[in-house]
């Protein structure tokens, strides 16, 4: 059974988005974050290997956070995006696994010859 969130937080002037969950985990995701790997079919694509590198999502805000059921939540940015289910497995999967993924962007985002507008 995976954790659930006990409380969550957005934090417009940090543009984090903080979650604590029923095990005693707590994460922060930067709004960006959470953009580029957003659940859609929009960024993940269809299918394995049809992922959409999202370019130019460094200062990108969460505009609100609608809950789903009792399973998910539904952010919308104000670049306009607004599809995508953040399930709460998924979002922990994205707090656990933070450090690698944003790697993992941040060497697509250099090989595709794009960079961020703010430093590391």
């Amino acid at each position: 059974m995976s954790p659930k969130p006990t409380e969550i937080r957005l934090r417009q002037n940090s543009k984090l988005l903080a979650i604590s969950f029923d095990n005693g985990s707590e994460f922060e995701y930067p709004f960006e974050y959470l953009r580029v790997y957003s659940p859609s079919a929009e960024v993940r694509g269809h299918g394995a290997g049809q992922e959409i590198l999202q370019t130019g999502k460094d200062d990108v805000a969460i505009t609100a956070i609608d809950p789903v059921g009792h399973y998910a939540v539904r952010l919308t940015f104000d670049d306009g995006h607004d599809t995508g289910l953040y399930t709460w497995e998924y979002l922990y999967e994205l707090g656990n696994d933070k450090a690698a993924n944003w790697l993992r962007y941040l060497d697509r985002l250099a090989a595709a010859g794009y960079a961020r507008k703010k430093p590391e």
